[in-house]
């Protein structure tokens, strides 16, 4: 595991600082940003010294760590409680996870990508954060851990699966961006006992969220 010096922890606060003028404003969020250290997700060496700079890298298997900010919003619109049984689609390599960990979330959390599961598991419990990660299609969610607090979508999608929708509890949130192309919509979906709720909050680009895909 590579090392977390005064280096790294200095970046994160410059990265944090970037994020709240950048209009985030929750302090737990912004806490746990300035906590996980983001290049102890990243595998290549030669990108430690970009590791806190505020944009998506790749990690293989054609999937990306997110932006930072990408990260914040999502954790931001989940409004995370401690306790909250959380489903994560899309692990990849687990800094998303860790930061809703921070936030004092129960995750489970769902990989399509058979060696990107196996190294971020690893890597994980290394690092002391305990989730449950599970290899298999997000698009079916993980019922038999049902229902949910929240779900969070790491992945674009063409549209809202039914089947997560119907894995959140009444008053329950779904964070997901959707849409086909390089560009999504970030979506939240609130249960209620009416049915649901959607708000659109702007702009965001993610790699594809793919069904019965799993490898």
């Amino acid at each position: 595991m590579q090392i977390d010096d005064f280096r790294h922890q200095g970046q994160r606060r410059k990265l944090v600082g970037e994020l709240e003028k950048k209009g985030i404003a929750d302090p737990r969020v912004l806490a746990a940003i300035g906590k996980v250290p983001r290049h102890q997700f990243i595998d290549d060496s030669a990108f430690d010294r970009f590791a806190y700079v505020d944009q998506a890298f790749p990690i293989g298997c054609g999937q990306t760590i997110s932006q930072p900010y990408t990260v914040a919003v999502q954790s931001e619109l989940l409004q995370v409680k401690p306790g909250d049984q959380v489903l994560e689609i899309g692990t990849g390599c687990g800094y998303q996870t860790a930061i809703l960990c921070e936030l004092g979330a129960k995750v489970h959390s769902i990989e399509r990508h058979r060696p990107l599961y196996l190294a971020t598991k690893a890597r994980l419990l290394r690092m002391g954060y305990r989730a449950h990660l599970v290899h298999g299609d997000g698009y079916k969610g993980l019922p038999l851990h049902a229902p949910f607090d929240k779900v969070i979508v790491t992945c674009g999608a063409p549209d809202v699966p039914q089947a997560l929708v119907d894995q959140l509890k009444v008053g329950g949130t779904l964070v997901i961006p959707v849409g086909g192309g390089g560009v999504q919509r970030m979506h939240t979906v609130t249960r209620t006992s009416k049915g649901v709720e959607h708000a659109d909050h702007g702009a965001f680009s993610f790699v594809p969220m793919l069904e019965n895909r799993v490898g």
